[in-house]
C-alpha cells in the first residue's frame, strides 16, 4: 500500500488555503505530507505543520525551499506569482511536479511556467473546484449557442482579503467564452465603467468585481438578450472544494513526466 502514497508538499502552509490543503492531505488515505513551506517572515516557521489540527505530522514548516521539497513528489502551491515561480525553479531542479492554484500571473510569467513544464509535469488552473470546471464547460457550450444577440457580463464576489481583481476564475471564464466565440479576451474585455461610457460594444465581455466580508467565491455569467437572459452561477461555500480538486490533480500527475495540464485534463473534459 505505501508504494502508492503520493508524497505532497504544501506552499503557504500557515495561510487559509494552505491549512485547508494540509487538512485534505491528512484526511486522504493515498497521500502523505512530505513538506510544508512558508515565507521567511511567517511566525509559524519551525512548528509542526498540522499542530493547529491537534495532531502532529512530523513535518515542520520551513522557508528553505530545498529542505521543504526534498522528500516530495509534488508541490501544491496557492501563493503569489513571484513565490510560485521561485518554487517552480527549485521543483524543476529536484524533479518535483507541481499543482498550481495561484492567480494573477502576467503573460511573461505564464510563458515562464510553460517553459518549466518542458522538464516537469505541472497542472495549473485558476480554480481547482470540480464544480467550477464543469461550469466552465457549460459556459463554452452556452457561448457557442448564444454567440449573437446576447451581451455577456461576468460578475464575481470574494472576501475582503483577496488581493487581485477580477478573480483568476472570472478571467478564466472570460477566456473560455472568448475562445468559444473566436475572440481574444485581451481585445474585448471591459474591466471598468464610469462616467459617460457610450453604448455597450456588443462584442465586449464586461467584468464587475465585489469585495466584502468572508465570501469564499461567487461567480455569475450573464448572457443578456432581448426578452430573456440566462445566468450561469457557481457559488463556493468552502475552500475544501479547491483542496479536493487539488488532490485529484496530484493523482492525475502521478502518471505524467512533463507537460502543462489544466483541470479539464484532470476531469476528462477536454
Amino acid at each position: 500500500m505505501s508504494a502508492a502514497l503520493h508524497k505532497v508538499a504544501i506552499a503557504g502552509a500557515s495561510g487559509r488555503m494552505g491549512r485547508m490543503l494540509l487538512e485534505a492531505v491528512q484526511a486522504a488515505d493515498d497521500c502523505v505530507l512530505a513538506g510544508a513551506l512558508d515565507v521567511a517572515t511567517s511566525p509559524a516557521l519551525g512548528t509542526d505543520a498540522t499542530a493547529y489540527l491537534g495532531q502532529g505530522s512530523g513535518v515542520q514548516i520551513t522557508s528553505d525551499l530545498r529542505a521543504g521539497l526534498q522528500g516530495a513528489q509534488v508541490l501544491i502551491d496557492f501563493t503569489r506569482p513571484e513565490g510560485t515561480l521561485a518554487h517552480l525553479k527549485v521543483c524543476r531542479e529536484l524533479g518535483v511536479k507541481a499543482v498550481i492554484g495561484t492567480t494573477g500571473f502576467s503573460e511573461a510569467q505564464k510563458a515562464e511556467i510553460a517553459e518549466i513544464s518542458r522538464d516537469i509535469a505541472i497542472m495549473m488552473a485558476p480554480n481547482m473546484s470540480v464544480g467550477v470546471n464543469v461550469t466552465l464547460k457549460l459556459l463554452q457550450m452556452a457561448a457557442k449557442a448564444l454567440s449573437t444577440g446576447y451581451d455577456i457580463e461576468i460578475i464575481e464576489a470574494h472576501h475582503r482579503h483577496k488581493v487581485d481583481a477580477p478573480s483568476g476564475t472570472a478571467l478564466k471564464m472570460g477566456e473560455v467564452i472568448a475562445d468559444a466565440l473566436g475572440r481574444d479576451l485581451k481585445d474585448c474585455a471591459v474591466y471598468a465603467r464610469e462616467g459617460v461610457t457610450g453604448e455597450r460594444d456588443p462584442s465586449s465581455i464586461g467584468f464587475a468585481t465585489v469585495r466584502g466580508g468572508d465570501i469564499v467565491g461567487d461567480h455569475t455569467v450573464l448572457f443578456a438578450g432581448i426578452g430573456e437572459r440566462i445566468e450561469v452561477t457557481h457559488k463556493s461555500s468552502s475552500r475544501s472544494t479547491y483542496a479536493q480538486g487539488s488532490l485529484r490533480a496530484v493523482r492525475f500527475l502521478a502518471s505524467k513526466q512533463a507537460g502543462l495540464f489544466d483541470m479539464f485534463d484532470v476531469l476528462g473534459l477536454n
